[in-house]
């Protein structure tokens, strides 16, 4: 039975999503300061964290980025703010989900069940992906049982999303993939890599679509479209 951790410090909404999740069948903790929820995942671990973004002591980013530092604990934020760069930020620092005040609890619940089965352990989330193969050493990766004919940065970048599924990368944390620094101006570049990579795939199977694109946030690996 999943155990989800609740950060938030408005009664009324922590009181309706632990309604909602102990309804699905979940346990619940609920917190109102975002360093105790950093002291409670280093001594209790949850499996999901639901983290507001407007706490108290300091804030869901900052949250986030100190439980970075030791797990890789799923966090969706909630926020009142609804601008995209809020989201991106979000996502950026490590967040697997960005949820707007006011929502429905109910998709809460689902997008938390949607986030805890797409990070399966690898052994499971592996099979996922049979249709791909990475041969690291030889710096080939082959679909569908085809060798794939790539570059070394379309190699990494295949790599980056092949090795976690579903996650949404930006388009700066490709480029640390490539090993170019953010600020040298080559982001939109990751766009003729992935336009380049895309065309590669359909020689092989035209009708699939292994990369997704999430509009203003960046691309991810998707093996039900494979």
């Amino acid at each position: 039975m999943p155990h989800i951790l609740i950060v938030e410090d408005e009664a009324a909404i922590a009181d309706t999503l632990i309604y909602a999740l102990q309804s699905d069948g979940f346990t619940t903790t609920w917190l109102t300061l975002g360093l105790a929820a950093v002291e409670h995942q280093r001594a209790m671990p949850a499996d999901l964290i639901i983290l507001d973004v407007g706490l108290p002591d300091i804030t869901g980013f900052e949250t986030c980025k100190q439980l970075r530092r030791f797990s890789e604990v799923p966090v969706m934020f909630l926020s009142a703010r609804s601008e995209e760069i809020d989201r991106v930020v979000g996502l950026e620092i490590g967040a697997d989900d960005y949820v707007v005040k006011p929502f429905s609890p109910r998709e809460v619940t689902a997008r938390v069940r949607a986030i805890l089965k797409r990070l399966l352990p690898r052994t499971e989330a592996a099979s996922a992906s049979e249709l791909f193969g990475i041969d690291r050493e030889r710096v080939q990766i082959t679909y569908r049982g085809q060798l794939l004919s790539l570059t070394r940065h379309e190699f990494r970048l295949m790599q980056s999303l092949l090795e976690q599924p579903e996650r949404v990368f930006s388009r700066e944390q490709l480029l640390d993939a490539l090993g170019t620094a953010a600020d040298a101006g080559y982001e939109r570049s990751i766009d003729s890599h992935i336009k380049s990579l895309r065309a590669k795939l359909r020689l092989i199977a035209p009708d699939a679509e292994p990369i997704q694109t999430h509009r203003g946030l960046g691309y991810s690996y998707s093996p039900s479209h494979s």
